[in-house]
Protein backbone atom coordinates (compact mmCIF):
# COMPACT_ATOMS: atom_id res chain seq x y z
CA UNK A 1 0.00 0.00 0.00
CA UNK A 2 2.74 2.56 0.89
CA UNK A 3 4.50 1.45 -2.49
CA UNK A 4 1.15 2.72 -4.08
CA UNK A 5 0.79 5.89 -2.73
CA UNK A 6 3.96 6.99 -3.14
CA UNK A 7 3.57 6.27 -6.72
CA UNK A 8 0.30 7.85 -6.70
CA UNK A 9 2.05 10.90 -4.57
CA UNK A 10 4.41 11.04 -7.47
CA UNK A 11 2.13 11.11 -10.36
CA UNK A 12 0.40 13.95 -8.22
CA UNK A 13 3.67 16.16 -8.39
CA UNK A 14 4.74 15.21 -11.83
CA UNK A 15 1.12 16.62 -13.25
CA UNK A 16 1.26 19.61 -10.78
CA UNK A 17 4.64 20.42 -12.27
CA UNK A 18 3.46 20.13 -15.64
CA UNK A 19 0.60 22.45 -15.05
CA UNK A 20 3.18 24.73 -13.67
CA UNK A 21 5.25 24.43 -16.74
CA UNK A 22 1.98 25.38 -19.01
CA UNK A 23 0.84 28.37 -16.92
CA UNK A 24 4.79 29.58 -17.32
CA UNK A 25 3.69 29.80 -21.38
CA UNK A 26 2.07 33.20 -22.94
CA UNK A 27 0.55 32.19 -25.80
CA UNK A 28 0.10 34.66 -28.60
CA UNK A 29 -0.21 34.50 -32.27
CA UNK A 30 0.13 35.68 -36.05
CA UNK A 31 -2.66 35.16 -38.39
CA UNK A 32 -2.38 35.71 -42.17
CA UNK A 33 -2.31 33.77 -45.00
CA UNK A 34 -0.27 31.39 -44.97
CA UNK A 35 -2.20 29.30 -48.27
CA UNK A 36 -3.39 30.78 -51.28
CA UNK A 37 -2.35 33.62 -53.51
CA UNK A 38 -1.26 35.83 -50.70
CA UNK A 39 1.24 33.06 -48.73
CA UNK A 40 3.92 35.09 -49.49
CA UNK A 41 2.81 38.29 -47.21
CA UNK A 42 1.71 35.06 -45.04
CA UNK A 43 5.00 33.38 -44.59
CA UNK A 44 6.67 37.36 -44.12
CA UNK A 45 4.51 37.80 -41.25
CA UNK A 46 5.45 33.75 -39.52
CA UNK A 47 8.91 34.42 -40.33
CA UNK A 48 9.15 38.17 -38.52
CA UNK A 49 6.72 36.17 -35.35
CA UNK A 50 9.03 33.29 -35.17
CA UNK A 51 12.22 35.24 -34.78
CA UNK A 52 10.71 37.88 -32.57
CA UNK A 53 9.20 35.12 -30.11
CA UNK A 54 13.11 33.20 -30.17
CA UNK A 55 14.94 36.39 -29.50
CA UNK A 56 12.42 37.62 -26.95
CA UNK A 57 12.51 33.80 -25.01
CA UNK A 58 16.27 33.73 -25.77
CA UNK A 59 16.49 37.19 -23.56
CA UNK A 60 14.36 36.01 -20.57
CA UNK A 61 10.92 35.90 -22.24
CA UNK A 62 8.01 38.03 -20.70
CA UNK A 63 7.49 38.54 -16.97
CA UNK A 64 9.77 35.63 -16.34
CA UNK A 65 7.32 33.50 -18.89
CA UNK A 66 8.21 32.26 -22.08
CA UNK A 67 6.46 32.77 -25.35
CA UNK A 68 4.16 30.30 -27.01
CA UNK A 69 3.47 30.89 -31.10
CA UNK A 70 0.46 29.44 -32.47
CA UNK A 71 -0.35 30.43 -36.19
CA UNK A 72 -3.40 31.07 -38.35
CA UNK A 73 -4.22 30.64 -41.71
CA UNK A 74 -7.19 33.00 -43.23
CA UNK A 75 -5.69 33.03 -46.36
CA UNK A 76 -7.20 36.72 -46.67
CA UNK A 77 -10.92 34.90 -46.60
CA UNK A 78 -13.26 36.98 -43.64
CA UNK A 79 -14.88 33.96 -42.46
CA UNK A 80 -11.79 32.15 -41.97
CA UNK A 81 -10.48 34.90 -40.14
CA UNK A 82 -13.52 35.05 -38.24
CA UNK A 83 -12.80 30.68 -37.42
CA UNK A 84 -8.53 31.45 -36.92
CA UNK A 85 -9.66 34.40 -34.24
CA UNK A 86 -12.45 32.25 -32.11
CA UNK A 87 -9.81 29.04 -32.26
CA UNK A 88 -7.32 31.40 -30.75
CA UNK A 89 -9.84 32.70 -28.17
CA UNK A 90 -10.16 28.76 -26.90
CA UNK A 91 -6.63 28.56 -27.11
CA UNK A 92 -5.98 31.42 -24.24
CA UNK A 93 -4.23 33.31 -27.02
CA UNK A 94 -4.06 36.70 -25.49
CA UNK A 95 -1.93 38.84 -28.26
CA UNK A 96 -2.42 38.56 -31.84
CA UNK A 97 0.12 40.10 -34.73
CA UNK A 98 -2.37 40.27 -37.65
CA UNK A 99 -4.37 39.75 -40.09
CA UNK A 100 -2.70 40.60 -43.22
CA UNK A 101 -6.09 41.84 -45.37
CA UNK A 102 -8.00 44.33 -44.38
CA UNK A 103 -10.97 42.12 -45.04
CA UNK A 104 -9.65 39.23 -42.42
CA UNK A 105 -8.50 41.83 -39.74
CA UNK A 106 -11.95 44.12 -39.46
CA UNK A 107 -14.68 40.86 -38.86
CA UNK A 108 -11.72 39.50 -36.53
CA UNK A 109 -11.01 42.28 -34.41
CA UNK A 110 -14.85 41.73 -33.27
CA UNK A 111 -14.14 38.64 -32.27
CA UNK A 112 -10.46 39.82 -30.49
CA UNK A 113 -13.09 42.97 -28.81
CA UNK A 114 -15.55 39.95 -27.80
CA UNK A 115 -12.89 37.96 -26.44
CA UNK A 116 -10.80 40.50 -24.98
CA UNK A 117 -7.79 39.77 -27.09
CA UNK A 118 -5.27 42.53 -28.59
CA UNK A 119 -4.47 42.86 -31.52
CA UNK A 120 -2.08 44.48 -33.12
CA UNK A 121 -1.91 44.44 -37.32
CA UNK A 122 1.34 44.60 -39.13
CA UNK A 123 -0.16 44.91 -42.35
CA UNK A 124 -4.26 46.00 -42.59
CA UNK A 125 -4.36 49.37 -44.20
CA UNK A 126 -8.16 50.00 -43.93
CA UNK A 127 -9.12 52.93 -41.82
CA UNK A 128 -11.90 51.13 -40.67
CA UNK A 129 -9.82 48.71 -38.86
CA UNK A 130 -9.05 51.64 -36.57
CA UNK A 131 -12.07 53.68 -36.79
CA UNK A 132 -14.37 51.18 -36.07
CA UNK A 133 -12.40 48.55 -33.82
CA UNK A 134 -12.64 48.40 -29.94
CA UNK A 135 -9.63 49.80 -27.34
CA UNK A 136 -7.95 46.51 -27.75
CA UNK A 137 -7.24 46.92 -31.68
CA UNK A 138 -3.80 48.77 -33.05
CA UNK A 139 -1.30 48.42 -35.90
CA UNK A 140 2.28 48.89 -36.91
CA UNK A 141 1.73 50.13 -40.73
CA UNK A 142 -0.06 53.21 -42.11
CA UNK A 143 -3.69 53.88 -43.31
CA UNK A 144 -4.86 53.63 -46.82
CA UNK A 145 -6.53 57.81 -46.14
CA UNK A 146 -2.73 58.32 -45.92
CA UNK A 147 -1.39 56.45 -48.07
CA UNK A 148 -4.08 57.61 -50.88
CA UNK A 149 -3.36 61.19 -50.13
CA UNK A 150 0.38 60.72 -51.36
CA UNK A 151 -0.58 58.93 -54.37
CA UNK A 152 -2.94 61.14 -54.89
CA UNK A 153 -0.65 63.81 -54.96
CA UNK A 154 2.07 62.18 -56.94
CA UNK A 155 -0.41 61.03 -59.97
CA UNK A 156 -1.58 64.97 -59.83
CA UNK A 157 1.88 66.45 -59.69
CA UNK A 158 3.49 64.06 -61.92
CA UNK A 159 0.88 63.14 -64.71
CA UNK A 160 -0.99 66.09 -64.43
CA UNK A 161 -2.91 66.56 -68.00
CA UNK A 162 -2.43 62.74 -69.03
CA UNK A 163 -5.00 59.92 -69.00
CA UNK A 164 -5.29 58.46 -64.97
CA UNK A 165 -7.51 54.89 -64.79
CA UNK A 166 -8.04 54.08 -61.00
CA UNK A 167 -9.01 50.14 -60.92
CA UNK A 168 -9.54 48.24 -57.84
CA UNK A 169 -9.99 44.34 -56.57
CA UNK A 170 -13.93 44.93 -54.74
CA UNK A 171 -11.68 44.06 -51.68
CA UNK A 172 -11.86 46.11 -48.49
CA UNK A 173 -7.69 47.14 -48.77
CA UNK A 174 -7.69 47.12 -52.85
CA UNK A 175 -11.27 49.26 -53.19
CA UNK A 176 -10.50 51.27 -50.06
CA UNK A 177 -6.75 52.74 -51.67
CA UNK A 178 -7.95 52.73 -54.81
CA UNK A 179 -10.89 55.53 -54.02
CA UNK A 180 -8.38 57.15 -51.13
CA UNK A 181 -6.15 58.07 -54.00
CA UNK A 182 -9.80 59.35 -56.41
CA UNK A 183 -10.42 61.16 -53.42
CA UNK A 184 -7.46 62.96 -53.68
CA UNK A 185 -7.10 63.23 -57.16
CA UNK A 186 -10.10 64.88 -57.35
CA UNK A 187 -9.50 67.25 -54.45
CA UNK A 188 -6.57 68.43 -56.58
CA UNK A 189 -8.71 68.64 -59.35
CA UNK A 190 -8.09 65.94 -61.80
CA UNK A 191 -11.10 63.80 -62.94
CA UNK A 192 -10.25 60.30 -63.54
CA UNK A 193 -10.73 58.77 -67.64
CA UNK A 194 -11.34 56.02 -66.16
CA UNK A 195 -12.60 54.25 -63.12
CA UNK A 196 -12.92 50.43 -63.11
CA UNK A 197 -13.32 47.22 -61.01
CA UNK A 198 -12.18 43.79 -61.41
CA UNK A 199 -12.32 40.20 -60.37
CA UNK A 200 -9.34 39.26 -58.49
CA UNK A 201 -7.84 35.80 -58.60
CA UNK A 202 -8.31 35.71 -62.51
CA UNK A 203 -5.55 34.61 -65.21
CA UNK A 204 -6.27 37.07 -67.73
CA UNK A 205 -6.66 41.07 -68.07
CA UNK A 206 -6.15 41.31 -71.32
CA UNK A 207 -9.91 42.77 -71.86
CA UNK A 208 -9.24 45.21 -69.74
CA UNK A 209 -5.76 46.21 -70.44
CA UNK A 210 -7.31 46.41 -74.25
CA UNK A 211 -10.15 49.04 -72.93
CA UNK A 212 -7.06 51.51 -71.40
CA UNK A 213 -5.26 50.90 -74.42
CA UNK A 214 -8.05 51.86 -76.55
CA UNK A 215 -8.93 54.80 -74.14
CA UNK A 216 -5.34 56.09 -74.43
CA UNK A 217 -4.45 55.41 -70.41
CA UNK A 218 -1.31 57.07 -70.13
CA UNK A 219 -0.93 55.57 -66.20
CA UNK A 220 -2.96 53.69 -64.03
CA UNK A 221 -3.57 53.72 -60.30
CA UNK A 222 -4.10 49.94 -59.39
CA UNK A 223 -5.92 49.38 -55.69
CA UNK A 224 -5.06 45.51 -54.99
CA UNK A 225 -2.59 43.13 -54.69
CA UNK A 226 0.76 41.89 -56.64
CA UNK A 227 -0.70 38.93 -58.45
CA UNK A 228 -3.31 41.04 -60.29
CA UNK A 229 -1.32 44.09 -60.81
CA UNK A 230 1.91 41.91 -62.36
CA UNK A 231 -0.32 40.02 -64.95
CA UNK A 232 -2.05 43.10 -65.97
CA UNK A 233 1.54 44.86 -66.22
CA UNK A 234 2.82 41.64 -68.19
CA UNK A 235 -0.40 41.47 -70.02
CA UNK A 236 0.15 45.50 -71.25
CA UNK A 237 3.52 44.88 -72.50
CA UNK A 238 2.47 41.94 -74.46
CA UNK A 239 0.16 43.95 -76.40
CA UNK A 240 2.90 46.66 -77.01
CA UNK A 241 1.00 48.81 -74.34
CA UNK A 242 3.88 51.07 -72.08
CA UNK A 243 1.41 53.09 -69.75
CA UNK A 244 2.71 53.25 -66.26
CA UNK A 245 1.42 51.22 -63.25
CA UNK A 246 0.89 52.77 -60.17
CA UNK A 247 0.32 51.01 -56.96
CA UNK A 248 0.01 50.13 -53.61
CA UNK A 249 2.04 48.88 -50.43
CA UNK A 250 0.50 44.73 -51.54
CA UNK A 251 3.92 45.03 -54.12
CA UNK A 252 6.12 44.83 -51.70
CA UNK A 253 7.52 41.07 -52.05
CA UNK A 254 9.75 39.31 -54.84
CA UNK A 255 6.61 37.57 -55.96
CA UNK A 256 5.62 40.42 -58.10
CA UNK A 257 8.94 40.23 -60.35
CA UNK A 258 8.40 36.47 -60.40
CA UNK A 259 5.40 37.20 -62.08
CA UNK A 260 5.87 39.97 -64.24
CA UNK A 261 9.69 39.40 -65.11
CA UNK A 262 11.25 42.50 -67.05
CA UNK A 263 7.70 43.78 -67.19
CA UNK A 264 7.43 45.39 -64.00
CA UNK A 265 10.21 47.42 -64.36
CA UNK A 266 9.24 50.88 -63.72
CA UNK A 267 6.78 50.06 -61.69
CA UNK A 268 5.82 52.50 -58.52
CA UNK A 269 4.46 52.03 -55.16
CA UNK A 270 3.66 53.52 -51.98
CA UNK A 271 5.37 51.88 -49.09
CA UNK A 272 6.23 52.67 -45.57
CA UNK A 273 10.15 53.47 -45.02
CA UNK A 274 11.97 50.13 -45.31
CA UNK A 275 13.18 49.58 -41.88
CA UNK A 276 15.85 47.23 -42.95
CA UNK A 277 17.67 50.47 -43.53
CA UNK A 278 17.58 51.74 -39.70
CA UNK A 279 20.32 51.01 -38.13
CA UNK A 280 18.28 49.65 -35.03
CA UNK A 281 16.84 46.87 -37.12
CA UNK A 282 21.12 45.99 -38.07
CA UNK A 283 21.12 42.96 -35.82
CA UNK A 284 18.01 41.42 -36.52
CA UNK A 285 17.96 41.62 -40.22
CA UNK A 286 21.60 40.00 -40.03
CA UNK A 287 19.98 36.89 -38.64
CA UNK A 288 17.29 36.75 -41.08
CA UNK A 289 19.99 37.00 -44.07
CA UNK A 290 22.08 34.40 -42.72
CA UNK A 291 19.08 31.68 -42.65
CA UNK A 292 19.27 33.21 -46.37
CA UNK A 293 15.96 34.86 -46.00
CA UNK A 294 15.48 38.46 -47.05
CA UNK A 295 13.24 40.34 -44.27
CA UNK A 296 11.20 42.24 -47.42
CA UNK A 297 7.48 43.82 -46.95
CA UNK A 298 5.71 42.88 -43.15
CA UNK A 299 8.82 40.89 -42.21
CA UNK A 300 10.14 43.33 -39.85
CA UNK A 301 5.95 45.32 -39.13
CA UNK A 302 5.64 41.57 -37.57
CA UNK A 303 8.52 41.63 -35.60
CA UNK A 304 7.81 45.14 -34.71
CA UNK A 305 4.57 44.83 -33.47
CA UNK A 306 5.37 41.94 -31.18
CA UNK A 307 8.03 44.12 -29.66
CA UNK A 308 5.89 46.50 -29.07
CA UNK A 309 3.01 43.89 -26.94
CA UNK A 310 6.35 42.75 -24.91
CA UNK A 311 7.06 46.42 -24.07
CA UNK A 312 3.86 47.44 -23.20
CA UNK A 313 3.15 44.06 -21.24
CA UNK A 314 6.09 44.68 -19.35
CA UNK A 315 4.85 48.50 -18.32
CA UNK A 316 1.51 47.27 -17.84
CA UNK A 317 3.23 43.86 -15.53
CA UNK A 318 0.33 42.07 -17.00
CA UNK A 319 -0.95 40.58 -20.11
CA UNK A 320 -4.30 41.99 -19.22
CA UNK A 321 -5.72 43.69 -22.76
CA UNK A 322 -6.87 47.02 -21.00
CA UNK A 323 -3.89 47.85 -19.03
CA UNK A 324 -1.61 46.81 -21.97
CA UNK A 325 -3.68 48.72 -24.27
CA UNK A 326 -3.35 51.95 -21.85
CA UNK A 327 0.46 51.25 -22.28
CA UNK A 328 0.50 50.98 -25.72
CA UNK A 329 -1.20 54.54 -26.14
CA UNK A 330 0.79 56.31 -23.54
CA UNK A 331 4.46 55.39 -24.22
CA UNK A 332 6.89 55.44 -27.20
CA UNK A 333 8.82 51.86 -28.04
CA UNK A 334 12.44 51.36 -29.26
CA UNK A 335 11.53 48.12 -32.48
CA UNK A 336 13.29 46.93 -35.18
CA UNK A 337 10.38 50.27 -37.10
CA UNK A 338 12.60 53.01 -34.91
CA UNK A 339 10.75 54.70 -31.85
CA UNK A 340 7.19 54.02 -32.41
CA UNK A 341 4.24 54.70 -30.36
CA UNK A 342 0.07 55.03 -31.06
CA UNK A 343 -2.48 57.50 -30.49
CA UNK A 344 -6.07 57.15 -29.19
CA UNK A 345 -7.32 55.10 -32.16
CA UNK A 346 -4.73 52.64 -32.32
CA UNK A 347 -3.00 54.03 -35.53
CA UNK A 348 0.93 54.26 -35.24
CA UNK A 349 2.78 57.62 -34.59
CA UNK A 350 5.85 56.93 -37.29
CA UNK A 351 6.67 57.84 -40.92
CA UNK A 352 4.44 57.79 -43.39
CA UNK A 353 4.25 56.65 -46.86
CA UNK A 354 7.15 56.92 -49.93
CA UNK A 355 7.43 55.95 -52.87
CA UNK A 356 9.64 53.07 -54.59
CA UNK A 357 10.56 51.28 -57.94
CA UNK A 358 11.10 48.37 -58.97
CA UNK A 359 14.21 47.84 -60.50
CA UNK A 360 16.14 44.84 -62.01
CA UNK A 361 13.89 42.68 -59.82
CA UNK A 362 14.38 44.48 -57.07
CA UNK A 363 12.38 47.40 -55.41
CA UNK A 364 14.17 50.48 -53.71
CA UNK A 365 13.16 54.01 -52.84
CA UNK A 366 12.16 55.80 -56.05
Amino acid sequence: MKKLITAFMLTMVGAVSGMSSAAAEITIAVAGPMTGQYASFGEQMQRGAELAVADINAAGGVMGQKLKLTIGDDACDPKQAVAVANKFASEGVVFVAGHFCSGSSIPASQVYEEENILQISPASTNPKLTEEGGPNVFRTCGRDDQQGTVAGNFLADKYAGKKIAVLHDKTAYGKGLADETKKQLNKRGIKEAMYEAYTAGEKDYSALVSKMKGAGIDVFYLGGYHTEAGLMIRQAREQGYNAQLVSGDALVTDEFWKITGNAGEGTLMTFSPDPRKNPAAAPVVQKFRDTGYEPEGYTLYTYGAIQAWVHAVSIAGTTDTMKVSDALRNNQFDTVLGKIGFDGKGDVTAPGYVFYVWKNGTYDYM
